[in-house]
């Protein structure tokens, strides 16, 4: 299957439309779309979310996806490539930016469709977007830092959506179940504050009781909930950056890249490679 590629950092598109003539694609890019009118229903991976005026969707990349248009539609499509994360110019840390992003990934599957809750953040973000696209056609010298900061916040805004949905979800199990979750992924490259005494501590719950009271939760070990947090981590490092095994072995605390190799084999049935390869072949129709 054809797979669109970009050198382009950044581009923006308006499109309105009464029928989806595309052929279903996957892309490379990471994705926000804007339904600025009309409904029907958006097809990711086979499957099927209903669309209406006023909803945001993120596609991450390599994903599938296609429109079923019942009423006439208008779509704001943003794409960032992965150029847009990964160039240095000595003014921001993109690094930091993609590490958000690869945290978004990684919990993004737990809330799949609208993932916007408030219609304060809603405007916020449907404000954004189109500031984003009104400097992008203008195009001087304050254009580029006026984007990345635009960027930046919906980012940050789709991230804590994610967050608070599933921790909400957590927390109807126990009132500090989702916190717990919210502190292992918001600090899952520091494996010192993820240890039992630590977390024991910060939670108020007795480190002997500790790892029983995380199973029973979460229905995981706590070391096997880390490793799978990780690894979701490392699909999104493998898939979009060019950086080697060893290099996000040790960005993710892993002992060495044979030890990541060995976690990822365990929890995939397949090594990283083999993944890399056959990654994304479920395609709408």
């Amino acid at each position: 299957m054809h797979i669109e590629r970009t050198n382009k950092l950044f581009e923006i598109h308006i499109e309105e439309l009464s029928s989806w003539g595309k052929r279903p694609h996957k892309h490379n890019f990471f994705e926000i779309v804007y339904v600025e009118k009309g409904s029907g229903y958006q097809c990711i991976n086979n499957h099927e979310f209903e669309y209406h005026k006023g909803n945001i969707f993120l596609l991450p990349p390599l994903d599938c996806h296609s429109f079923k248009i019942e009423e006439e539609s208008l779509f704001y499509f943003i794409r960032f490539t992965d150029h847009y994360f990964l160039k240095n110019d000595g003014l921001t840390s993109y690094k930091d930016w993609f590490d958000k992003i690869a945290y978004i990934l990684a919990n993004y599957n737990k809330v799949p469709g609208d993932i916007v809750p408030t219609e304060r953040e809603r405007k916020f973000i449907i404000d954004n977007i189109k500031s984003i696209y009104q400097e992008y056609l203008s195009a001087d010298s304050y254009s580029d830092s006026i984007i990345a900061g635009s960027i930046a916040s919906i980012l940050n805004v789709l991230a804590r959506s994610i967050e608070k949905r599933y921790v909400d979800q957590a927390n109807e199990i126990d009132n500090r179940f989702g916190e717990i979750l919210r502190y292992i992924n918001t600090n899952i490259f520091n494996s010192e504050n993820l240890r039992v005494p630590k977390l024991a501590e910060k939670f108020g719950i007795s480190k002997s009781y500790f790892s029983e009271y995380f199973k029973k939760q979460a229905g995981i070990s706590l070391a096997d909930y880390i490793i799978k947090s990780k690894l979701k981590i490392v699909e999104t490092k493998a898939l979009h950056t060019d950086l080697s095994l060893k290099e996000i072995a040790y960005q993710l605390n892993f002992t060495d890249s044979s030890h990541l190799a060995r976690s990822f084999k365990k929890v995939y049935g397949m090594t990283v490679k083999q993944f890399k390869s056959t990654s994304g072949q479920v395609c709408c129709v």
